[in-house]
């Protein structure tokens, strides 16, 4: 659940950024409900093609399907309810929007997922699903992919990396036992605290990139770019931390402050533009 809401708080934020004249809440209750149904599709489809690996591991073994209480097919059921529904409802709001909830959905289920037992590649391609819901908002609004919703896009591609191989650090042992290589060496070394730290920084440059004026609609003024800066250097300070002190109480710490750096980052996006 809080996966979903995160994505339906990125969908919101983004949708936010897009509007033109005045908000149609029954636009954004469309995208929050397509939105959810949407991720929950991918969730679905995912725990069903790793059921018996999740019940190898700590975090996942208590799943419904590893823990048997529910049947690989009313999952599979209920994952095609929430696509098809998702999509719908997403296809109201306009097509564009449903197209690229119909990507992320495939591009988790179909590419991602797969990928999590073979390569560490994986989360190059998870960063694509995942980067999606912010600049959906935007389409959502717009009807329209441009410079605005790619730079969107683009955050949160980069922002996907150091997040998520912060988990990948502190639950390494337990990936291990489901088989999923998710750091980008394979193992919790210099190496791979060198690119969380590289990653950070692009995403915090990314994130500056509309206050320059390049990025059509998408703007922020100079004092929300000095706060984001600061945010900014928080979170590198943190994959510094990583680096030199290589523990999982480090990566689990770096892992919260990406959270709460993409949040905020959306909250200032959205302030920026209604108080200026």
């Amino acid at each position: 659940m809080r996966l979903s809401i995160s994505v339906v708080f990125s969908s919101v934020a983004g949708y936010l950024l897009g509007v033109v004249d005045k908000i149609d809440f029954t636009v954004l209750l469309l995208l929050c409900i397509g939105g959810y149904f949407m991720v929950g599709a991918s969730n679905v489809y995912n725990q069903i093609i790793e059921k018996d690996l999740d019940a190898l591991m700590d975090r996942t073994k208590n799943r419904p399907l590893p823990a048997g209480r529910m049947g690989v097919t009313s999952a599979f059921i209920l994952a095609s309810i929430l696509t098809l529904s998702g999509i719908s409802i997403l296809y109201i709001i306009n097509p564009q929007t449903a197209m690229f909830g119909a990507i992320c959905i495939f591009m988790y289920v179909s590419l991602y997922t797969p990928l999590k037992t073979r390569t560490p590649l994986s989360v190059f391609v998870g960063a694509f699903p995942g980067a999606i819901p912010f600049m959906l908002g935007w389409v959502a609004a717009t009807n329209d992919f441009g410079i605005e919703s790619g730079t969107l896009f683009m955050i949160q591609f980069f922002w996907q990396f150091p997040h998520f191989w912060a988990i990948g650090w502190f639950l390494y042992e337990d990936y291990k036992k489901g088989g999923f290589f998710m750091l980008p060496t394979g193992k919790r070394n210099k190496g791979t605290a060198i690119q969380v730290i590289l990653y950070c920084i692009w995403t915090v440059l990314a994130s500056l990139i509309p206050a320059a004026g390049v990025t059509g609609r998408l703007y922020i003024t100079p004092i929300s770019a000095i706060i984001i800066l600061g945010i900014g250097i928080w979170l590198i300070y943190y994959a510094v931390r990583l680096f030199n002190l290589k523990t999982e109480k480090a990566a689990r710490q770096l892992m919260l402050v990406s959270v709460s750096y993409i949040t905020l980052l959306q909250i200032i996006y959205v302030a920026d533009k209604f108080i200026r």
